[in-house]
């Protein structure tokens, strides 16, 4: 068994209730949003956070991380904070017709810091937190809650939200079904923590409305109640995938009700549980390097008629107000055309298990690239960490055109942004294999 400790911490990220005299976010709650972080310790602290939200916007972000790596001994290049990108949350984002919530955002940041304090005060106590711990590690698989959302429609356009189901050609890329298992488990038998991760949009709420952490926290719930371990779910690279059935105007065979997507997750992450087996941990490092990228120009018209048409065609009852939140969006973008950005690429190494935390919603195609090209073994995207800079997309993906890749704030980058962050990922891995070994 490596030298390796882990201790967890939850903090709820509290959402005002409609008797609140200042109003309510939502008709109800089905679900506890709350921050979730499991803090591993070697010969450096290394953290994951998960956060119940679509988003983890950057200035709380900068704010949280600042906080914990003055206060909790966590260096910066080692700690990887998400978000879940669960859609039945308040807003944290001005984005598509959304107003941020300042206040749940502040909510956010103090549970983000809670949670990992909490962790870091258990690993410097006394009793089970500071025992030793081994990983146990499985791949297990879902293959039917989601798939590649992206589908050619019979116009020639690519699906987004609405269409028939009767006018789907083909989904225009891969799915990846993939679903890792890591268990940490203490010397005694009893397990420290559970992180699993997948790549599927998180939308999906058993009560219509509801706040709720979506079916991956859902999940993550029913695992800890059946397990007694605190469990982090981590997304995939899920830009281009959706659970099945969830967007189509018409009845699909193969739709799954977010209660059964609940129920295929934790039986995949059981059936990984099972199988797992002891893996070594060291070396257990961590880097996290700054990624350039351009804001991608765009032709007003050709946009503006891809929105219209989409309306028109798919939203008959409202296209003038998508038209107009699309246009807005584009107004947004368009002076800042050409400029330079950075955000962070991160990767983190648990033996020959590694993780490459990328700032948005990755398409599945690059994940795939990702993981078929690493030096690892094992090797998985964690989506929307350390940043947001919308959907990252492959330039085939552009040329197809959608939704997804539609110019906006929530696209903001240029094609070829994707194949660039795949790249410099793979320079990362090869580094960090290269600098670990004897």
């Amino acid at each position: 068994m490596d030298s390796l400790r882990a201790a967890t911490g939850v903090a709820p990220i509290p959402v005002r209730s409609e008797g609140d005299p200042a109003g309510g976010w939502a008709p109800g709650q089905e679900a506890e949003l709350r921050a979730s972080a499991l803090v591993l310790e070697a010969e450096e602290r290394f953290g994951f956070v998960s956060c119940d939200t679509m988003v983890v916007p950057p200035d709380v972000l900068e704010a949280s991380v600042e906080r914990i790596t003055r206060t909790f001994g966590l260096p910066f290049e080692n700690l990887l904070l998400c978000a879940t990108h669960t859609h039945h949350a308040p807003c944290t984002i001005d984005l598509l017709g959304c107003r941020r919530e300042a206040e749940f955002c502040r909510r956010l940041q103090a549970a983000i810091v809670a949670a990992v304090e909490q962790a870091c005060r258990a690993l410097e106590g006394a009793g089970a937190e500071t025992a030793p711990v081994e990983l146990l590690f499985a791949e297990s698989q879902e293959a039917s809650i989601g798939s590649n959302s992206r589908y050619l429609l019979k116009d020639g356009t690519i699906a987004w939200y609405g269409y028939p189901w009767d006018q789907v050609v083909r989904p225009t890329g891969p799915f990846d079904p993939d679903l890792p298992v890591l268990a940490f488990r203490r010397r005694s038998g009893d397990p420290a923590a559970l992180l699993f991760n997948h790549s599927v949009h998180n939308i999906g709420a058993l009560t219509k409305g509801a706040v709720s952490p979506g079916f991956y926290g859902l999940a993550a719930r029913e695992l800890e109640r059946r397990h007694g371990a605190t469990a982090l779910f981590a997304p995939g690279a899920f830009g281009s995938s959706h659970n099945t059935g969830e967007f189509g105007s018409t009845p699909n065979l193969h739709a799954i009700s977010p209660a059964e997507c609940v129920h295929r997750v934790v039986t995949a992450v059981d059936e990984g549980l099972r199988s797992a087996a002891p893996v070594p941990t060291a070396p257990l490092r961590a880097l996290k390097r700054p990624f350039v990228y351009r804001i991608r120009e765009f032709d007003e018209a050709p946009e503006e008629a891809a929105v219209k048409y989409w309306s028109e065609t798919y939203a008959p009852e409202d296209p003038l107000v998508h038209q107009r939140i699309f246009r807005e969006d584009r107004a947004a973008l368009a002076p800042l055309q050409g400029q330079r950005r950075e955000t962070w690429l991160q990767v983190i190494r648990l033996g020959e298990i590694a993780f490459v935390g990328v700032p948005g919603e990755l398409f599945s195609r690059l994940g795939l690239e990702i993981r078929r090209r690493s030096p690892f073994r094992h090797t998985y995207v964690v989506g929307l960490a350390n940043d947001t800079i919308g959907y990252l997309g492959d330039r085939e993906a552009y040329a197809l055109g959608g939704y997804q890749l539609w110019a906006g704030l929530h696209s903001p980058s240029a094609p070829g942004t994707g194949e660039a962050l795949v790249e410099q990922a793979l320079e990362m891995l090869g580094e960090i294999q290269v600098g670990c070994q004897p």
